[in-house]
């Protein structure tokens, strides 16, 4: 065997001054560690010169360092270097040891410069190290060449591992990640006009945001990535594949997705907009026409065999959520409007975008409001699990999918998510741009929020005076408009505040119980609506402060007569005839108690469906279903009396050729009256009077058993 240049080179680095200087510094310092004096010379580990000891071979600390045996794996040493790369709570224990590690050598500095200082010897332990450093790199660098900048950088890397908190390295990269976004875009207070204002304005109104779909992520940013996602983290290796998706994530528990037979198709594209619409193949036709026969059946068990051969049909799942909601299995009803959102998402277009806000699809198209209700109520599930940001994301999702048309009226309920979610300056700058074409101020939800969000906004610190004096002004002049043209929202809104008015405002006629009784029942719905949601939001002693001063200065102005409060009657008469479809539509799936009891009788009268409530009058249909094929009945209405008490009961004969019906009328009927008249002779024999039972003692002397 050959001595090459490494075990000379190594069998030199023993007798070298680096060697001896280790010696010294051990006597001196007495417990020096080789990691500290690794870092000193500049070397990372595994990049020391092996000594001809090192590669022994044997049961026992073969491969090991010298000096670090069993014991030392046991202090969280490494045998595998290779451990280093993906190991980052080990990571974070060596740098902890050597951070220590070269604490104490500063000390050893310290010491041994004070000791050169009484005895008078020119150089140090660092100098001389120094030194040694320069002798130990000339010789090592024909074996292993290293960068002196690579250790700061992995020193560098390790510090910014540690945490304050104890957390792990990937909670932290996690937490700071979401706190550097959310400076960048603080949406809370006016702070999101002045200073972020030149980025929120250049987006359009509805702009989605993939990030805020993600309920996670605002989970989150309230409780921290430890306490969301805890152990849950799957680990990649046994993970199967499946394909990624923005509106929710697909689980462990769900079926395997294979394909449903729904696609998506661009119909059209006009001024900058994208139509799209879902179409159904024949093979999901079929499973659509056996999932109506199973809901006219009115048996839920029908429609979880059908999913148990089709897991993925959209409306099957959203008709069992609704089955699940009523009997209380919250959970398994989102689960399964989950799954509904994926079926579709995995169905999208390759340009179909969900942050854009330029793509359509129609309500009037059957195919496409399944996509419709499912955000619908997906949104709804996210506000009561306590993501009132990721809800308003979906809700304007849905605006964005048909803004003229709102077929699901969101407008009604996007003001209390901006409250939930402390989006004041989103409320008011929809408010502002929205206002000339669409007249939001006529829908009372609106005129009532948009003051309390700049009332909001006022208390904000970041505002300067006039700013905060604009803030007020504005709040208190829409909110008087507000009262005087919904006078009927006061009162039960103190009632749902348990606020007692004053004697003033109890006693004027304006605000009293004229006011609400003759609203039309269309205005009703809208006020019902409103107090049953937001009252809550009033509740803040300062917001009723503000409300009183408020009440009084509309009530001063009602009794000098001003022109506003006639006109404001005025329209109330005229425009509250009848609710729009889509707004019943939206009270049936908010299942407000006192909305739905306001609903006319020409919507509570017909059948309403989960998968499809209140469809539009003018919908357009691509395919329908076929009608039954049913053999009409030419029984008399005798022979149909007789078969509903005796369903064993038939005709023989009924079915017969046409050449032959004539000829054997007669011979039939008379068949026919013989087998009625035996039939209603079974029946009476059959039938049994039972007597009264006898008391055997009418005057009630005897005694209870």
């Amino acid at each position: 065997m050959r001595a090459g240049p490494l075990f000379r080179s190594a069998a030199e680095t023993r007798s070298s001054p680096v060697a001896q200087a280790q010696q010294r510094g051990g006597a001196e310092a007495g417990s020096m560690s080789r990691r500290a004096l690794r870092r000193l010379r500049g070397e990372q580990r595994g990049q020391e010169p092996l000594e001809p000891g090192g590669l022994r071979l044997g049961p026992e600390g073969a491969g090991e360092e010298p000096g670090r045996g069993r014991r030392g794996l046991e202090r969280g040493g490494v045998s595998n270097l290779y451990e280093l790369i993906t190991n980052e709570e080990l990571e974070d224990d060596l740098g902890s040891k050597e951070e220590r590690a070269e604490s104490r050598l500063n000390e050893q500095d310290g010491t041994g410069n004070n000791e050169e200082a009484e005895t008078g010897e020119p150089e140090s332990n660092g100098q001389r190290a120094g030194e040694d450093t320069q002798q130990q790199d000339q010789t090592v660098t024909k074996l292993q060449p290293v960068s002196t900048n690579k250790p700061r950088k992995k020193k560098k890397k390790r510090k910014n591992k540690r945490t304050a908190a104890g957390e792990t390295p990937e909670d932290d990269d996690l937490e700071d990640i979401d706190s550097i976004l959310e400076k960048m875009e603080d949406s809370s207070g006016l702070s999101y006009e002045t200073k972020s204002g030149v980025i929120a304005d250049s987006r359009p109104l509805l702009y989605v945001e993939h990030r805020n779909l993600n309920p996670e992520t605002e989970l989150k940013r309230y409780f921290g990535a430890r306490a969301v996602l805890g152990d849950q983290r799957p680990r990649q290796r046994q993970r199967p594949y499946v394909r990624s998706t923005w509106l929710t994530a697909p689980k462990n528990t769900w079926p395997r997705y294979s394909k449903t037979g729904i696609a998506m198709r661009l119909l059209e594209t006009r001024r900058g907009v994208q139509h799209f619409t879902f179409e159904h193949h024949r093979e999901y036709q079929q499973v659509q026409f056996r999932f109506l026969d199973a809901v006219e059946s009115l048996d839920p068990n029908n429609i979880v065999l059908l999913l148990q051969m089709n897991p993925y049909h959209v409306d099957s799942l959203l008709q069992l959520s609704e089955v699940c909601r009523m009997q209380e299995d919250q959970e398994m009803a989102r689960d399964l409007v989950e799954r509904a959102l994926y079926s579709l998402e995995c169905a999208f277009h390759p340009v179909f975008s969900l942050t854009s806000g330029t793509c359509r699809l129609d309500y009037r198209r059957p195919e496409n409001r399944a996509f419709y209700l499912s955000l619908f109520k997906h949104m709804i599930f996210l506000e009561k699990r306590g993501c009132p940001r990721t809800a308003l994301e979906f809700c304007k999702l849905i605006l964005s999918l048909d803004p003229e048309n709102d077929p699901l009226c969101v407008l009604l309920l996007i003001d209390l998510l901006s409250f939930r979610a402390r989006e004041y300056a989103f409320l008011t700058r929809m408010f502002q741009e929205w206002e000339g074409h669409r007249n939001l101020s006529q829908l009372p939800n609106f005129a009532f929020s948009v003051p309390l969000a700049y009332f909001l906004l006022s208390q904000q610190e970041e505002l300067s005076e006039v700013e905060l004096s604009q803030a007020r002004e504005r709040a208190a002049h829409l909110l008087q408009h507000a009262l005087i043209m919904f006078p009927s929202v006061l009162m039960p809104l103190l009632d749902h505040c348990s606020v007692q008015p004053d004697s003033r405002v109890a006693s004027h006629s304006f605000f009293g119980l004229q006011a609400q009784i003759s609203q039309p029942p269309a205005l009703n719905q809208l006020v019902s609506l409103y107090v049953g949601r937001t009252h809550s939001l009033w509740k803040d002693p300062a917001i009723m402060a503000w409300l009183e001063t408020n009440v009084h200065e509309v009530l001063r102005r009602v009794d000098t007569s001003e022109p506003v409060v006639e006109e404001c009657a005025q329209k109330r008469k005229v425009r509250y005839q009848s609710a729009p479809r889509n707004i019943s539509r939206h009270v049936l799936l908010s299942e407000l108690k006192e909305a739905t009891a306001a609903l006319p009788l020409e919507v509570t009268s017909q059948p309403i469906m989960g998968f499809d409530p209140l469809p539009p009058l003018d919908s357009i249909t691509s395919y329908t279903r076929p009608e039954r094929t049913t053999h009409p009945s030419n029984e008399s209405t005798l022979s149909l009396f007789f078969r509903s008490l005796l369903p064993n009961f038939t005709l023989q004969g009924e079915v017969r050729q046409d050449g032959d019906e004539e000829a054997g009328a007669g011979q039939d009927l008379n068949q026919g009256v013989n087998r009625l008249m035996a039939a209603m002779r079974d029946m009476l024999a059959n039938i049994q009077f039972q007597e009264p039972p006898r008391d055997e003692n009418p005057d009630g002397d005897a005694d209870w058993d």
